[in-house]
């Protein structure tokens, strides 16, 4: 029985008019959910205070590293008709394995023989050149000859002249001196006629071996001249020759390498992944592809895209946390040490122009430190990417993603070459 106090009774309070606050009680369920709710405000409160690592979440694929890992796909130098498949899609094939053989579609190449013929042309032109070749140096040896045969005749001509001039002096002289006896009438007319006919032959034949050097040179150029102008139009002819000697040469290998084309091989060791062309006597024109090959090798990566406003904020060497389509991952983004079913990776390239608007390419090579990557990956995959930043509290980060800032850091980044010497800084002479 509930007391009543004696300001009760002396207020004239009945015992039955309390019935109400006995009533009131605060059931044992309530207080228990006040419990709860007291432990869970201060839990939240507490993990208000956690660290949490803020991150730049982007989707991307995985690909390969090296640009020359990447698919690619075989095309052909030549048009042809496709005569002879030798692979089967995903069939793993190595460097230089034929994948098909053409045959050709160009009259000018239909001749199977064309190569026996180019090479018996070309061994006719190499007989003719060196035929004219030989002329040549005959016409040399011609003009050599010429030049020494004039000589010794120029220098006989000029020595005969010499003598010449020195029978007409004394003729000369004689003729003189009898002119003035046969005028003092020392000597006789017949006489003086005698000395009168040889000065006069004496001059005859001076002047006829004047005459006879610049006839004798005359002679012998006119000679040299002709064998000249022969002598370059066989070098013409010769060098005619070698230039279509030349040009059948470059035809001659041109369809020797052509002939090669015929056969399409693989550039690299890989699995054929797609053939773009179909049977047997398709016609396929040049440059066009004819299939594609997945080069075989772990150089793997992925490439993410992220916002241009998240770009300022990456650097090489950021560790990223990959969840790839097909491996079930439970992913906690704050606290990746937590996290189930994804994987390490590194930042490797961040590229310097946008690959789509507002979006730039990054791409993350395998963590080395970190569990390694499946195996099982393929190019193409699917992925899902958390470049990890700096820590905040986790009041920080609801407050930031509140008001829509971006995430803090607490200094610049530092920007990385990847495989690069840096330059060694000049040495400042400005103070000598």
């Amino acid at each position: 029985m509930l007391r009543i106090s004696n300001e009760s009774i002396e207020k004239g309070l009945q015992p039955d008019a309390l019935y109400s606050l006995r009533a009131l009680r605060t059931p044992e369920s309530g207080k228990k959910l006040a419990r709860i709710l007291l432990a869970v405000g201060l839990l939240a409160l507490i993990v208000l205070f956690l660290p949490w690592q803020q991150n730049i979440h982007g989707k991307g694929k995985v690909t390969a590293l090296s640009p020359g890992n990447r698919p690619q796909t075989v095309e052909t130098a030549i048009a042809g008709r496709i005569q002879q498949w030798k692979i089967n899609e995903g069939q793993l094939v190595h460097t230089g394995d034929t994948i098909a053989i053409l045959s050709e579609i160009k009259e000018k190449y239909f001749d199977p023989e064309l190569l026996k013929r180019l090479r018996e042309i070309i061994a006719s032109k190499e007989q003719s050149f060196q035929s004219k070749n030989e002329k040549a140096n005959a016409l040399q040896r011609q003009i050599k000859s010429l030049h020494t045969a004039m000589q010794g005749k120029v220098d006989q001509a000029k020595a005969k002249l010499e003598g010449e001039r020195v029978r007409f002096n004394n003729a000369r002289n004689q003729y003189e001196r009898n002119l003035k006896l046969y005028e003092a009438g020392n000597i006789p007319l017949t006489k003086f006629q005698d000395f009168e006919y040889k000065y006069q032959g004496s001059e005859a034949d001076f002047i006829n071996a004047e005459i006879e050097v610049p006839r004798i040179q005359a002679e012998y150029l006119d000679k040299i001249s002709k064998a000249e102008s022969e002598l370059n139009n066989t070098l013409a002819e010769q060098f005619d020759t070698q230039a279509e000697l030349a040009k059948l040469r470059n035809e001659y290998v041109n369809m020797q390498v052509r002939s090669q084309q015929y056969f399409i091989l693989a550039p690299q060791t890989g699995y054929v992944v797609k053939a773009t062309q179909a049977g047997i006597g398709q016609t396929i024109k040049e440059g066009e592809a004819l299939c594609t090959i997945m080069p075989r090798s772990n150089d793997i990566a992925v490439e993410m895209y992220v916002r241009a406003m998240d770009v300022p904020l990456l650097s090489i060497g950021r560790k990223v946390r990959i969840e790839f389509d097909g491996f079930p991952a439970l992913q906690f983004s704050g606290w990746p040490s937590i996290s189930v079913g994804t994987f390490g990776g590194t930042v490797r390239v961040i590229d310097y122009v946008n690959t789509h608007p507002g979006e730039f390419r990054i791409l993350v090579t395998p963590d080395s430190t970190d569990t390694a990557w499946p195996r099982q990956l393929r190019v193409g995959s699917g992925t899902m990417g958390w470049v990890m930043l700096d820590s905040v509290p986790v009041w920080y980060e609801l407050w930031r993603q509140l008001n829509g800032f971006p995430p803090s850091l607490y200094e610049e980044p530092k920007e990385v070459f990847v495989d690069q010497k840096k330059e060694k800084p000049e040495p400042d002479n400005s103070k000598e």
